[in-house]
C-alpha cells in the first residue's frame, strides 16, 4: 500500500509518469479497433430490443417461492408450444412469488396455445395468469423519448463545458470521448445479445455522466497546469500529460470502487436471477464506466493536445521546451565557435586595456 501511495506522489510531482500523449497514435488505434468491432456487431447482429421498444405479450405467472428452475421450466414449455412468436421467450423471476415471460406479439390462437402450455407447467389456472399486450407504437414512443433525453444531455454537456472552461476545443474532445464510450457499450450489447430495455437507457445516460465527470476532472488539471506555460517552462503537451498522470491514481481508484459493486450486481442479475432489469442496467454501467475511464485518460486529453497544437502560443511554448531540452542534453551547445573576428573579452578581474 505504501508503494502505491509513493507511486501516486511520484506521478503527481512529475518524478515518474506515463507519456500518454506521445503514445496517442497507439491509443487511437486501439480505440479505432474497438469501435470497428462494435460497429460490426451492430451491423451483423443488431440489438436485442426489449418488449418495451418492439411491442409484444407479457405473462406474469404466480409461483410459490419462485426459483430459476421454475423460470427454466416455463421457458422450455413456451418453446415446446411450437408458436413462432414464442420461439425466443425472455423468462425471469419477478420477485419471490412470480415468473415473468415476454414473447413477441401473438394472435388470439397463438396466445391461447402459449397460455395452455404455461398453465400445464406451472400447475395454475388460466385465471391466475396476468397477461399484458404492449403495442409497438408505445415502444416507438419510448425509443423517441430516449433519443430526446440523449440529445438534451449532449446539448447540456456542450453548454456546461463551454461555460466552465471557455474552450470549445475541450467541448469537442469531451464529446468525442462520450461518443467513444456509447459506441463501445452499445457494441457490447450487440455481441452479448443482452436485452435493451428502458433500464439500459438509464444505464447509458448514467455512464455518460460518469465519463463526463472524469474528463472534467482531468481537463481542470490541464487548465491549471497550462495557465502559465512560460513560468512553468513546459510545453502544452508536457503540461497536459502531467495533468493526466496527476489524476491517474484518482481515476483508477474511483473506477475500481464503482466497478466492484456494479460487477456484483451484474453477476447477480445475469447468473443468479437468470436475466432481469438488473443485468440490463449493470452491463451498461460496467462497460461504460470502464470505457469512460479509458477515454478520459487515453482519448480526451491527447485529442485536446492535437486540437491545441495549431495555436501560436502553444507552438511557441513547444519550441521553447525543445530548446531547453537540447540545452540540457548538451550544455556546450550554446558556446559559440571561435572566429577571427570575434570580439575580445577580458578575463575576470582584469582591467580593460586603455584605448589611448
Amino acid at each position: 500500500m505504501g508503494r502505491f501511495a509513493q507511486l501516486g506522489n511520484d506521478l503527481h510531482s512529475g518524478q515518474r509518469g506515463i507519456d500518454f500523449v506521445a503514445r496517442r497514435l497507439v491509443l487511437y488505434a486501439v480505440s479505432a479497433v474497438l469501435i470497428a468491432i462494435a460497429v460490426f456487431g451492430l451491423s451483423y447482429k443488431g440489438l436485442n430490443l426489449g418488449i418495451e421498444f418492439t411491442g409484444g405479450t407479457q405473462y406474469r405467472v404466480p409461483v410459490a417461492s419462485a426459483t430459476q428452475d421454475d423460470a427454466d421450466a416455463l421457458r422450455q414449455a413456451v418453446l415446446d408450444s411450437g408458436v413462432e412468436g414464442a420461439s425466443n421467450p425472455i423468462v425471469s423471476t419477478a420477485g419471490d412469488d412470480a415468473v415473468q415471460i415476454q414473447v413477441e406479439p401473438l394472435s388470439l390462437e397463438d396466445a391461447a396455445i402459449v397460455t395452455e402450455a404455461i398453465v400445464a407447467t406451472a400447475n395454475v389456472s388460466a385465471d391466475d395468469l396476468s397477461q399484458e399486450d404492449i403495442g409497438a407504437s408505445w415502444g416507438r414512443q419510448i425509443a423517441e423519448r430516449a433519443l430526446v433525453g440523449l440529445a438534451v444531455f449532449i446539448v447540456l454537456v456542450v453548454l456546461f463545458i463551454w461555460a466552465y472552461f471557455r474552450e470549445w476545443k475541450m467541448s469537442v474532445a469531451a464529446l468525442v470521448a462520450l461518443a467513444h464510450d456509447v459506441v463501445i457499450t452499445v457494441g457490447v450489447y450487440a455481441f452479448t445479445g443482452f436485452e435493451v430495455t428502458p433500464a439500459t437507457v438509464t444505464g447509458v445516460l448514467t455512464i455518460l455522466a460518469f465519463s463526463l465527470y472524469d474528463t472534467v476532472v482531468v481537463f481542470d488539471k490541464v487548465r491549471e497546469n497550462t495557465a502559465a506555460m512560460r513560468e512553468s517552462r513546459k510545453s502544452y503537451r508536457q503540461a497536459a500529460n502531467l495533468a493526466v498522470n496527476q489524476t491517474l491514481v484518482r481515476s483508477v481508484n474511483t473506477s475500481l470502487v464503482a466497478l466492484l459493486p456494479v460487477g456484483a450486481i451484474l453477476y447477480v442479475g445475469a447468473v443468479q436471477l437468470g436475466g432481469s432489469s438488473l443485468q440490463d442496467l449493470a452491463l451498461a454501467l460496467f462497460v461504460g464506466m470502464a470505457a469512460g475511464t479509458y477515454s478520459s485518460v487515453c482519448i480526451a486529453t491527447p485529442l485536446l493536445v492535437d486540437l491545441k497544437n495549431t495555436e501560436d502560443e502553444v507552438k511557441l511554448a513547444e519550441k521553447r521546451a525543445k530548446a531547453r531540452q537540447r540545452a540540457a542534453a548538451d550544455p556546450y551547445a550554446s558556446v559559440p565557435n571561435f572566429a577571427d573576428d570575434m570580439p575580445i573579452h577580458n578575463d575576470p578581474g582584469v582591467e580593460p586595456p586603455s584605448s589611448r
